[in-house]
């Protein structure tokens, strides 16, 4: 899979003009090599590929990369790439992508290859990973379930006096014991007045009885991920609870309803964001619907009024809308969904009604 990754990309880079493509995204590299470490090059050229990496990493790339010849270089890894004939004077309009190169990075580059034509080229892997295939929806899926099982055995433990770190510290352990890799991300847990903040990662603060906590959080299963929200409500919900919650909960519907392939995913944030909106909370709610999820927990296509991406079979996409009233609280419901030409499939299954615990 590896091999036929590279070679699409290199025929795009072909069609593009360029000689070889600079790869300096580790997500990216591990999308075309299936390289797992966390150091590494790879260049894409017309005869080939190479990847480079360090000793630490010998014997994991020689068994995970394919598609790349595997270099281990002592030293520095950017003067190395002189000694490459494929980078020498001939073959020099390189592609790099800009958005995931500092500019010291350039610098050296030029330094390194001096003549050599650096060209921004970023758009050749800005949609690397957004279609997926079987094994990769596969894989998100049975994190999906992990994550469903996990929130369902940490229910018990939320309750007054418990703080933030202590659910999350459960939720990541129940994760793994189920088969996850790695937390997908920072998991957020955000009580009370916290859970008024979108990325309120998990504090120390403790749970209080009229809360709403929610929890963000993801599985990792063959380095792809999941990513979920669910808010729940400590104690009986009040008639404001509900308000917001089943406001939340409508648009989320709403917008996973207009999930199909050839939709703008403009259209899938208006859905929702309409009906925020129409109850007074248009406002509160400052972020875009969603975004792509994959091999790292921010693919593409964004899922927002900017977005101009048009949605893709087998594209896998979060829907998350939320309301935040500052100094009070906050809810977010999130599903990852599968986009279908018949319409979006669902992956998670945890219940969406509002548990009172």
């Amino acid at each position: 899979m590896s091999a036929q990754r590279i070679s699409q990309f290199r025929s795009a880079m072909v069609k593009d003009g360029l000689d070889a493509f600079f790869v300096n995204h580790i997500d990216h590299i591990r999308y075309l090599t299936g390289f797992t470490g966390s150091t590494a090059i790879l260049i894409v050229h017309r005869k080939g590929a190479d990847f480079l990496t360090d000793f630490r990493y010998k014997s994991q790339a020689i068994k995970q990369v394919s598609g790349a010849k595997v270099h281990i270089i002592t030293g520095d890894a950017i003067l190395n790439l002189k000694n490459f004939p494929h980078l020498n004077p001939r073959y020099g309009r390189l592609g790099i992508s800009q958005d995931h190169m500092t500019l010291a990075l350039q610098d050296r580059l030029r330094q390194s290859l001096n003549q050599a034509i650096l060209l921004p080229s970023g758009s050749l892997s800005a949609e690397l990973g957004w279609v997926k295939d079987k094994g990769e929806i596969d894989n998100i899926s049975k994190a999906a379930v992990i994550a469903d099982a996990a929130f369902s055995a940490i229910l018990p433990i939320i309750q007054p006096g418990v703080r933030e770190m202590e659910v999350r510290a459960e939720l990541e352990y129940q994760m793994m014991m189920r088969g996850s890799e790695k937390p997908a991300f920072e998991t957020i847990v955000a009580s009370g007045f916290r859970s008024a903040m979108p990325h309120g990662v998990a504090s120390q603060k403790k749970i209080a009885k009229g809360d709403f906590v929610t929890l963000d959080f993801g599985a990792t299963v063959g380095g792809y991920v999941c990513d979920i929200t669910r808010t729940v409500v400590i104690g009986k919900a009040t008639p404001k609870h509900k308000k917001i919650y089943y406001t939340v909960l409508k648009a989320q519907l709403a917008s996973i309803k207009k999930v199909k392939a050839g939709i703008p995913a403009k259209d899938v944030d208006t859905a929702g964001r309409d009906i925020i909106t129409k109850a007074g909370y248009g406002e509160k709610f400052g972020h875009g619907t969603g975004h792509g999820i994959g091999f790292y927990i921010h693919v593409g296509p964004n899922v927002s009024q900017a977005s101009k991406a048009i949605l893709k079979p087998n594209n896998v996409i979060t829907i998350e809308p939320g309301i935040y009233l500052e100094g009070w609280g906050g809810v977010r419901i999130e599903d990852d969904v599968v986009v279908t030409p018949s319409g979006g499939r669902v992956l998670n299954k945890a219940p969406k009604n509002l548990l009172e615990l």
